[in-house]
């Protein structure tokens, strides 16, 4: 039976109807042929599809040579859900979460599914217009259209200006364009003590020195306390995680669970499964199609819902979303062993810095593997990957061979030549291989990107950029340093199992930089552990196996997992629970299923 609801989005930064060769959308239509007008030109040069007057056949799919429009049949029902829409022809989202008093509400989801719309209209910044374009809704008319729903009291509220949102963004990187002074200066202007937020998430070194040279994990501490200090009925952190260690993303989690605990609204949206499962009372599951629609399905327990994303389907809808469940492992892989193992070994190294001294111990990786490389921020990690890259020599004057290696820097720089014009320039004559298509181009969805320039490109856009265009040269070394970056859950997913693959099949050793551990996890054959003082010393230990090296570290950190018992996801135990202490008895920090 054929559906008569259906989402049609044309992509207008792809669509080029001067250079389509006669508007084929329009001319091969078979209604249009028939005297009716599923397709016409609109006044501003782009078509117009009618969703009603479609027919779903696909012809102007398929016939667009620029794959410029998508046409998506869905459940009619979903009629009546329409929570917003962009416009003819443009991105469209169905049912919105909600937030609950006291708790912290989880947002999981690829990108471009839809959260940052809900976490806008939740943040009074959108007005839902629940499918009417005909005119300007209102708050009123939204709380009304959402009545008998749960969505509704936070709609009136808004609508009556009796609640206070504070809002983090995803991309801090953009704050030092819209912000000055410094640390302590930008905290002072929000109002309150800043004593307690600063000490919490280890801003005390921070407070004299300017907004405009922090870090990455800098500028994201900052916007994560500027957010929890001001005076709000509801907090909302669009992925807080992002450039963040460990440690520090579980102790920004545990400030914003007090945020909830004190009796706020808090909503959360974030990528890194471990820390939202830490974060989350309850889990908002978000599916559809990247720039083309979503579904919001939940409220789910916490546990429940992150599992329903990782099985790619959802029993109570009937729906599976994704063709194949993410797979963990509750085993570690071995480290290659043997006197025949080709081994790539670098001797032991210092690095010295004003301020900072960086040691690291003789040590070596196989041929064929991955090594993970963990620890907190401003411990050298970054330091040691450019002298293995060729762009820093050690004290002793030790580097690699530039010509063998593919390096990953940990912040792309955007120019001037098209994404096209970067991969084809990586990849050479195996871009246009179906191979590196449906390897790379493909599942990082960089095939609506060609055209573009990099310095166009968002944030997240360019981190899969960069990492794509890392794995497309040809080398024997591949650096990659925190590639997860403002990725999704399945194109993390995706990463992983592409770079140990790449590892075997290329017989390349391949280097990982990573703060989310179920990338690690995914990816690694070994870990590389660096331990010392952030912003003073660092040394970098020798790799050794998984477990081992997950031990150090989270003994370190003082932070135990265990394992999920159906989809064995390592999941964060709470400080001074009955199994975090028994686990650091053990001595077993990791690979615990219980």
């Amino acid at each position: 039976m054929v559906s008569d609801h259906r989402v049609a989005v044309l992509d207008r930064e792809l669509c080029d109807s001067k250079k389509c060769g006669g508007w084929p959308c329009i001319n091969y239509c078979p209604p249009v042929r028939n005297g009716i007008e599923a397709i016409k030109m609109g006044e501003d040069g782009y078509p117009i599809i009618s969703e009603t007057l479609c027919i779903s056949c696909g012809i102007c799919v398929k016939k667009c040579p620029f794959d410029a429009i998508t046409i998506v049949n869905l459940p009619t029902e979903l009629k009546e859900d329409v929570a917003h829409h962009y416009g003819v022809n443009m991105f469209k989202l169905f049912r919105l979460p909600y937030p609950e008093r006291g708790k912290v509400v989880g947002l999981i989801g690829k990108n471009g599914i839809g959260k940052s719309t809900a976490i806008k209209i939740l943040a009074g910044q959108l007005i839902p217009n629940f499918g009417n374009l005909d005119r300007e809704p209102s708050w009123e008319e939204a709380a009304r259209f959402f009545r008998g729903s749960l969505i509704q009291e936070h709609l009136s509220a808004l609508a009556r200006g009796t609640i206070k949102p504070s809002y983090k963004p995803q991309y801090v990187d953009k704050i030092p364009q819209v912000v000055r002074g410094s640390v302590r200066e930008v905290l002072t202007r929000v109002g309150g003590s800043i004593e307690k937020v600063v000490k919490a998430l280890e801003l005390e070194h921070l407070l004299d020195r300017d907004v405009a040279v922090l870090s990455g994990g800098e500028l994201q501490r900052l916007a994560i306390a500027a957010c929890l200090m001001r005076e709000a009925d509801i907090y909302i952190l669009d992925e807080p995680s992002s450039f963040l260690d460990i440690r520090q993303r579980l102790r920004a989690a545990t400030e914003i669970r007090h945020v909830a605990e004190d009796g706020k609204k808090v909503v959360v949206a974030d990528h890194d499964l471990a820390v939202l499962d830490y974060l989350s009372d309850t889990i908002f599951l978000f599916y559809g199609e990247p720039a083309v629609y979503g579904i919001v399905a939940g409220p789910y327990g916490c546990r429940e819902g992150i599992n329903i994303f990782i099985e790619g389907y959802i029993p109570d809808e009937n729906m599976r979303f994704r063709s194949e469940r993410i797979e963990f492992q509750v085993k570690p892989p071995s480290r290659p062993e043997g006197e025949d193992i080709e081994r790539l070994w670098w001797p032991s190294l210092t690095k010295g810095y004003e301020g900072f001294r960086l040691v690291v111990d003789e040590g070596w990786i196989g041929r064929g593997e991955v090594l993970g490389i963990v620890g907190p921020n401003g411990i050298g990690k970054t330091t040691f990957i450019k002298i293995l890259a060729g762009r820093e020599s050690s004290d002793e004057g030790y580097n690699f061979d530039p010509k063998s290696v593919s390096y990953k820097p940990q912040y792309p720089e955007p120019r001037e030549e098209t994404v096209e014009e970067a991969l084809r320039r990586a990849a050479g004559n195996r871009y246009d291989l179906p191979l590196f298509q449906s390897e790379i181009i493909r599942p990082f969805m960089l095939d609506k990107l060609l055209d573009r320039k990099l310095e166009e490109l968002s944030g997240g856009e360019l981190q899969k950029v960069s990492v794509a265009e890392a794995l497309a040269r040809e080398a024997d070394i591949y650096l990659l340093d925190e590639p997860s970056a403002f990725l999704d859950v399945e194109e993390r997913y995706h990463m992983a199992k592409l770079l140990k693959r790449f590892a075997l099949e290329r017989r390349a050793y391949v280097f990982l930089v990573e703060h989310d551990l179920t990338v690690l996890d995914f990816a690694s054959t070994s870990l590389m552990v660096f331990e010392g003082r952030p912003g003073i010393e660092g040394h970098g230990c020798s790799p050794t196996s998984l477990r081992d090296g997950f031990n150090r570290f989270l003994k370190d950190m003082g932070i135990t997992f265990r394992r999920d018992q159906n989809t064995l996801r390592p999941r964060a135990n709470k400080l001074g629970s009955q199994l975090d202490r028994r686990q650091k008895q053990e001595g077993e920090y990791y690979y615990i299923t219980a």
